[in-house]
């Protein structure tokens, strides 16, 4: 490793311990959000790929729907070549829309049930899944705090990120995004019910268009030609089955990481949606089209729900 790349890692590592003590509370939130996945995670893998592997297949399968429906959207910025910011608006509104829905129908009333039936009672059922959600919103808000990442309108965010090229700092957002979708995938094919997994894989996979349109036309502001954006765009998709793996793995080997799952995953997203998205798509001037955007989405998604579950 060359003294240059050396210097790299000892300023991002500083910057990692300034932030840090500057958010003691959220750094303390972040390490048990992250033991948290990573003790069900591991522990749960000694016995969830074991008989298992169907779940694990269909994880897969709506993982890589996921990143396909990325890249897809990415490569469609090739070709339309511009987009007005009213429409991006109404597109990123109509995703958050369906992560809203997917949240709620998709995560947090299963979750619900399947605690309830575990513990037998309504107030114990309950609280295993605001645990979960809370995990969840502690391990995105820990990451967002501790990763350098930016926004088309924001700019850069977290420790170092003046040090870092902006392409990449694109796609440490995009990664924000995708990860905690790709294990509501996961999650949602945990419990073999189909009727929650493929529905919830449909509506992020539809979703997924519209984002990663979006992402590729805001890497093109970096200066970036259209195909490289669109190819970058496409590449952060892979995060989805990643996540998906991580999903299933951590919510199948003990019954009532199942629903502590749900809830995780719906709390991450809803973090991204409440911090990320919805701001983004009101900073603009267009709130009135970004919110009926919303509101199909969520229409779309409670349908599908419906119609498949």
């Amino acid at each position: 490793m060359d003294s240059t790349t050396q210097n790299q890692y000892a300023n991002l590592r500083a910057a990692w311990i300034a932030q840090a003590q500057h958010y003691p509370g959220v750094a303390v939130g972040l390490g048990i959000a992250l033991l948290a996945v990573v003790w069900l995670t591991v522990s749960s893998g000694i016995n969830a790929f074991d008989g298992q592997h169907e779940r694990v297949h269909m994880a897969l399968l709506g993982g890589g729907a996921g990143f396909a429906a990325t890249a897809f959207g990415a490569l469609l910025a090739v070709a339309l070549r511009r987009i007005s910011m009213a429409t991006q608006d109404t597109m990123l509104g109509f995703a958050a829309g369906m992560m809203l829905a997917a949240s709620a129908f998709s995560l947090l009333l299963p979750g619900l049930d399947a605690a309830k039936e575990l513990t037998g009672n309504s107030l114990m059922g309950a609280g295993t899944v605001v645990l979960g959600l809370g995990l969840g919103v502690l391990l995105m808000l820990g990451l967002d705090r501790f990763t350098p990442h930016e926004h088309e309108t924001t700019g850069p965010c977290g420790p170092d990120c003046d040090r870092i090229n902006r392409v990449w700092l694109f796609v440490f957002a995009v990664t924000l995004h995708n990860l905690p979708e790709g294990m509501a995938i996961g999650v949602g094919f945990a419990g073999g019910d189909m009727g929650v997994g493929i529905p919830l894989a449909t509506a992020i996979s539809i979703q997924d268009i519209p984002e990663g349109l979006a992402v590729a036309l805001a890497l093109r502001t970096t200066g970036l030609s259209a195909l490289t954006s669109a190819l970058i765009a496409a590449a952060s998709g892979v995060m989805e089955p990643i996540g998906a793996l991580i999903g299933v793995g951590m919510s199948t080997g003990y019954a009532l990481a199942y629903p502590v799952g749900m809830g995780l995953a719906a709390g991450a997203m809803i973090f991204v949606v409440s911090h990320e998205i919805i701001p983004e798509t009101h900073r603009n001037g267009h709130q009135t089209s970004a919110t009926l955007g919303l509101m199909g989405g969520f229409a779309v998604m409670m349908f599908l729900d419906t119609a498949l579950g």
